[in-house]
């Protein structure tokens, strides 16, 4: 699993620098709404309310879609539905690097990360704890705070860099080192993240192609067939 925990952390690094700036970014936009000003620090919210959302959906309706395709329990595999989170982020970095003028502009990238949330996020969780041997049940949900905890200190490594690399071949300051983000390159930056990320989604592919699960997924899927057996069937078959 440790080739999965690291290009996880490598999926995940974006994120932090990408909430991080985005109410910086939506301070310099424009807030008002109707007669009302939106504090940018607010748009949090908008991820929330998507994740509820999105989760519900998810849960109710394509889950038993693809359940009744797949024959797995969950739909699609942990390492299926990790991978569509990862995929998520890329495109919600290219929407931030996009965005522009009105600060509900921000709101697609929001509605990804809210997509990414209700994969990857479950998905890591319940990959490493299902995983994990019978003595380390305790550790695996942790495993991926974990992996948050490293992707927030590696996108502080990599500000530093970007910084101190676009200064010297730059105009004397770094992308990120104005003042303001106006005078700014951040949406150069998010477009750096959403290469990174990018890359660590391939890398992430290649890691999942060559997970071996310790179970066979025809198994999974007599499992399954052996629960969607009828109450009589099963008294019936006790009978015998």
């Amino acid at each position: 699993m440790l080739p999965v925990f690291v290009s996880s952390v490598l999926g995940y690094l974006p994120i932090p620098l990408l909430l991080t700036f985005t109410v910086q970014q939506g301070g310099t936009m424009d807030t008002r709404l109707g007669g009302t000003h939106v504090p940018p620090a607010s748009l949090f919210v908008i991820p929330i309310v998507f994740q509820m959302l999105i989760l519900v959906v998810y849960d109710r309706a394509v889950v038993p879609c693809l359940r009744r395709g797949t024959g797995y329990a969950g739909g699609i595999t942990h390492l299926q539905r990790i991978g569509v989170g990862f995929a998520s982020n890329v495109v919600a970095l290219a929407a931030a690097a996009a965005a522009e003028m009105s600060v509900f502009w921000l709101t697609p990238q929001f509605f990804l990360l809210g997509v990414m949330d209700v994969t990857s996020f479950v998905g890591l969780l319940e990959f490493f704890y299902s995983k994990a041997s019978a003595g380390m049940k305790s550790i695996g949900g942790a495993v991926f705070f974990c992996i948050l905890g490293v992707a927030s200190w590696l996108g502080s490594v990599l500000i530093r860099v970007v910084n101190r690399v676009t200064a010297r071949h730059g105009r004397g300051t770094g992308w990120l080192d104005s003042a303001s983000l106006s005078a700014g390159r951040l949406d150069l930056f998010y477009w750096l993240l959403a290469l990174f990320g990018f890359v660590a989604l391939l890398l992430y592919l290649l890691c999942a192609w060559r997970y071996t699960y310790r179970h066979h997924p025809s198994r999974m899927q007599s499992a399954m067939e052996d629960q969607r057996v009828s109450p009589a069937s099963k008294k019936l078959d006790a009978a015998l």
